[in-house]
């Protein structure tokens, strides 16, 4: 079970690795999109709409105004890692699409059961994965989905998300995307394996944890 726990929660940090393996030529053939994958827009206002989602809920959070301008402050990169997570999630779906792999929702409310377990209920995970990752409330269950999925794409490829096999099949994916950034919200950076000009806040190392973080 701690293995599967693990497994799980890596699964940001394989996306994050995977990330510099994708394309990003950003022009403006497409006026008003943060980002194209796959043909489909990501707009500017779908993005500002995710950003908001993310303030409000630290908002709600932190009434104080003081403790709020800190968390804004830890946060100042939002928009730009928003958007890298945004267009990641698109291809970690294409890839397990394309090796057929599927998530059933019983399997992501049963991680979602394990880690409020370890988190110590429902509100200190929701807490947790808004004051660490950046993810609010209403899309929590959205990522435990892609964890789930990460998990079971690397099971389908026999391998796990910290192995290159598991990166190349979302290279594979990425490129079958023709993904396309808008330069203003960073690039790629393929020869360093590292994203220029945006981190996601989401990211933590936590190979040497069991359990979802828990809230400071």
């Amino acid at each position: 079970m701690h293995r599967r726990r693990r497994t799980a929660l890596l699964l940001t940090a394989a996306i994050a690795a995977a990330a510099p393996l994708l394309t990003a030529c950003g022009n403006d053939a497409h006026p008003g999109a943060a980002a194209v994958v796959g043909g489909e827009r990501i707009t500017v206002s779908q993005l500002e709409n995710r950003v908001d989602e993310v303030r409000a809920a630290q908002r709600a959070a932190v009434p104080d105004e003081a403790q709020y301008q800190q968390a804004i402050a830890r946060t100042g990169g939002l928009t730009r890692d928003t958007l890298h997570s945004m267009v990641l999630d698109r291809v970690l779906e294409r890839a397990a699409r394309d090796a057929g792999v599927t998530v059933s929702d019983r399997e992501v409310q049963q991680l979602r059961s394990d880690f409020e377990e370890q988190a110590g209920g429902a509100k200190a995970l929701e807490t947790a994965w808004l004051q660490q990752y950046g993810v609010p409330p209403q899309r929590l269950d959205e990522n435990l989905r892609l964890q789930v999925t990460a998990q079971k794409l690397a099971q389908r490829l026999g391998t796990d998300t910290s192995r290159p096999e598991f990166w190349k099949a979302l290279s594979d994916a990425s490129e079958e995307l023709d993904v396309d950034l808008n330069p203003r919200y960073g690039e790629w950076d393929a020869q360093k394996s590292s994203r220029v000009d945006a981190k996601t806040p989401w990211i933590k190392d936590v190979t040497a944890t069991d359990g979802p973080p828990l809230a400071l």
